[in-house]
């Protein structure tokens, strides 16, 4: 007799495999990459051609979607090479970081300089407009908050963050009104009302919410998760692997992942404090910013309390862009402390105060 629920889970094992055989390569080649990378010395970073070029390359990448980039979910954020794609923002992400660290570094004695804050800005609204218009809103919230994150650590002042947040305001405001799209303003709307339209925008939401609540305390168990195994949890396996993990793995699961992320952002920073130059650290903090952004607006997506934007979960959701991206950022980290200066604890922690 024909079970739809049979049905459901051959597809889903099926999708597993694929999905596990692709992922594997995207680790094991972002492994390598890592290894390599660690092995380089990234002293021509500093280099203001170097940086430039960087950048210039990224707007160039992010420029040509519009005319050769693949359409899925509704943007054209993909570059399709065979049956593999490569969306070229979470690279962009990276070399923003360089250029906001060099930019930092150069300035940091004039950092409270509104103008310094401007000219930071319109770097990174540069590549936010691009994302933005493709339309990506999810990898352009990451962009304007990866520059306001390293605006903080930079050394801005108070009354700065009051001007940015004004600023802030003032552009959700006129993004509302003139480049939101529908399907963007009902996940807002749903947002706050999520129970509103539970079958509609709110759909993905809810059942995010329900998986997480599932897995109780110990979970249900590796592959028994009802939610993604049936498919009614959508982008189980990129969107909302979050919730699909906290489902099978249940909140001790969850406790120990959080434990891993924490564990991971600290040695990011205790690389960083090491580093040569306030150049390597400021770079090293751009990644702890990155990394803790992506993680704290996809676990908020899928709780319920963020919006759902589409942004990955690091080191976990399926995909072979972002997971290449952050495995090259740890490395350009490993590579830069392996020229690092031995230094005092005093004089460290005088140079970290200096610029946080």
């Amino acid at each position: 007799m024909y079970s739809f629920q049979d049905d459901s889970v051959s597809v889903f094992m099926q999708n597993g495999g694929v999905y596990f055989n692709r992922q594997l390569l995207y680790l094991l080649s972002g492994v390598l990459l890592c290894i390599l990378s660690a092995r380089i010395d990234f002293r021509f970073l500093r280099s203001t051609r170097v940086v430039v070029a960087l950048f210039s390359a990224s707007i160039f990448s992010l420029s040509l979607l519009f005319i050769l980039g693949h359409v899925a979910k509704g943007a054209q954020s993909w570059f399709r090479i065979g049956g593999f794609s490569f969306q070229p923002v979470d690279m962009a992400k990276i070399v923003l970081i360089i250029l906001l660290a060099k930019y930092f570094t150069r300035r940091h004695a004039e950092i409270r300089n509104i103008k310094h804050l401007i000219v930071s800005g319109i770097y990174a609204f540069i590549v936010f407009i691009l994302v933005l218009l493709q339309p990506d809103f999810g990898s352009a919230v990451i962009v304007f908050l990866l520059w306001f994150g390293m605006v903080l650590v930079s050394g801005i002042s108070y009354k700065h963050i009051a001007i940015v947040a004004t600023a802030g305001a003032l552009t959700v405001a006129m993004l509302w009104g003139f480049v939101f799209k529908d399907y963007q303003k009902a996940r807002i709307i749903t947002f706050v009302h999520p129970l509103a339209d539970v079958r509609g925008a709110g759909y993905n939401a809810y059942q995010s919410m329900i998986a997480v609540g599932s897995g109780e305390v110990l979970g249900k168990g590796i592959g028994y998760g009802t939610q993604s195994r049936l498919r009614f949890l959508p982008e189980y396996q990129t969107d909302f692997i979050f919730a699909a993990f906290a489902e099978e793995w249940g909140f001790i699961g969850v406790v120990v992942l959080l434990g891993l992320y924490v564990t991971v952002f600290w040695r990011v920073i205790d690389h960083a404090l090491r580093g040569e130059s306030n150049f390597e650290l400021l770079y090293g903090f751009g990644v702890v910013v990155l990394f803790t952004i992506h993680s704290a607006v996809n676990i908020g997506m899928n709780i319920g309390l963020l919006p759902v934007t589409g942004v990955p979960l690091p080191f976990m959701s399926y995909g072979g862009s972002h997971l290449l991206s952050e495995y090259i950022a740890l490395g350009l980290l490993m590579g830069m402390g392996s020229y690092a200066r031995p230094i005092q604890k005093n004089v460290l922690r005088r140079e970290t105060d200096s610029v946080l």
